[in-house]
């Protein structure tokens, strides 16, 4: 596989986009470590040090710069929020559907602009409360309005430039860019997790066979994830022979592939974007109460009723990465418009009738699918939470959400560059 891939970057077009795509990632690394002027960055280390796992879940995908309070410490979560609101609207108003429908990529270009102006709004309303929570808790030394509004700029323009880098890596290079940014993030941290992981056990914290559970955990729940991504239902399809001119057509027999998930890791950063929101607007506020219901939602956060701490947290994540897995599949697959497909080039599906039978059937096929799958990627992305508790930072970090989104991105681009590789005629690379 290796040789195959290191061949693959001879092609010239694919060599410029993997290095432009490489290039736009250091440009984000860079952008990571640049804090924002007038903040305290050793009284915000020692703020992540005493708050534990509720903001290091958040610092986890913007690669450490909410932690240094840099540029890009709001991420890429208000374009993607913004692209959520988006989609609702199209789903309740079927005119902005129909404007990305029959207007082609000039409706497209006009739901892109609403969501770039959208993402203005939501990164302003983010960046005040984050600009906030550090005032509150001392890392703000001059707190003039003139510098907070210098500091909700600068974020602003920071989540603009991401989103900016996004599209063009998209466009220019490989992959989806804003999932190549998040996946940026945590893979940057990697080296310095598993060496905080490594000193834990040098000094007697973490005993040795912890550690090993830790990497136990992370290698099943590798195999676990790529298991899920890749599985498949094959929906058989015959085509019948169709007699054009001279030349006669068709009549082999196929398969309609769904995938177990298909919104692949796409509910999983739905999820993290939505449960920020609440801990962002509870900033607004100097009230206690409100604040800790703002941290609690977050996953790994919870509420202490009584004597009981209830995982508040854990239970939205699970239920919005189900809620987002449905959403999205039913966004992204439509079976009348695929049963209509199959219809027109004379394919059927052995044993169902063309037409409303076929996609009655495919709708029946996807819910099944999309009922396991979303169970499944909400089990995966929420117990690693509860084992980490037991193991060690490892755990924590690589695995569950991280995991998720890390393999699933990876895998994504994989296949992107072997379908690049076999449009060339070049042998591809995957087994």
């Amino acid at each position: 596989m290796l040789g195959g891939l290191l061949n693959s970057l001879r092609i010239p077009d694919l060599r410029r986009r993997v290095l432009f795509t490489a290039g736009m990632l250091v440009l984000f690394r860079l952008g990571s470590h640049l804090p924002v002027p007038g903040v305290n960055v050793s009284a915000l280390k020692d703020l992540f040090e005493r708050q534990g796992s509720v903001f290091n879940f958040l610092d986890l995908f913007v690669g450490g710069a909410f932690s240094r309070f840099a540029i890009f410490a709001l991420g890429v979560f208000p374009y993607i929020t913004a692209s959520i609101i988006m989609s609702l609207l199209q789903t309740v108003f079927p005119s902005l559907k129909e404007m990305a429908r029959e207007e082609g990529e000039a409706g497209r270009r006009r739901i892109g602009m609403y969501t770039r102006y959208l993402t203005v709004v939501l990164a302003v309303l983010q960046g005040v409360g984050q600009t906030i929570l550090i005032r509150n808790l001392g890392a703000l030394p001059d707190t003039r309005p003139l510098t907070m509004g210098m500091i909700v700029v600068t974020l602003v323009a920071g989540t603009m430039m991401l989103t900016w880098l996004g599209e063009i890596m998209t466009e220019y290079g490989v992959g989806n860019g804003v999932s190549l940014i998040i996946f940026g993030g945590i893979v940057a941290r990697l080296p310095d997790q598993t060496a905080r992981t490594l000193a834990l056990v040098r000094v007697g914290e973490v005993q040795w066979y912890q550690f090993l559970g830790d990497v136990l955990v992370v290698l099943a729940s590798i195999v676990a994830v790529v298991a899920i991504t890749q599985a498949l239902r094959k929906i058989p399809v015959q085509y019948a022979k169709r007699v054009v001119g001279r030349r006669v057509y068709g009549g082999q027999a196929t398969h309609l592939p769904l995938r177990l998930i298909q919104a692949g890791v796409i509910p999983i950063i739905f999820a993290v974007s939505v449960l920020q929101f609440p801990g962002t607007i509870a900033q607004f506020t100097r009230n206690d109460t409100i604040r800790r219901i703002g941290e609690a939602v977050l996953p790994g956060g919870g509420y202490l009723l009584g004597s009981v701490r209830v995982p508040v947290g854990d239970i939205l994540y699970f239920g919005l990465i189900i809620l987002f897995t449905y959403f999205y599949t039913a966004v992204s697959f439509d079976p009348i418009e695929v049963s209509d497909n199959i219809k027109k080039y004379g394919g059927f599906v052995p044993g169902i009738r063309p037409g409303k039978p076929t996609s009655d059937y495919l709708s029946r096929v996807v819910e099944r699918l999309t009922f396991v799958g979303a169970f499944v990627l909400a089990f995966i992305a929420v117990a690693p939470i509860y084992l980490a508790r037991g193991t060690g930072v490892l755990t924590f970090y690589l695995a569950g959400t991280s995991l998720l989104i890390v393999v699933g991105v990876a895998l994504e681009t994989m296949k992107q560059i072997e379908a690049y590789v076999l449009m060339r005629h070049y042998e591809g690379f995957m087994r």
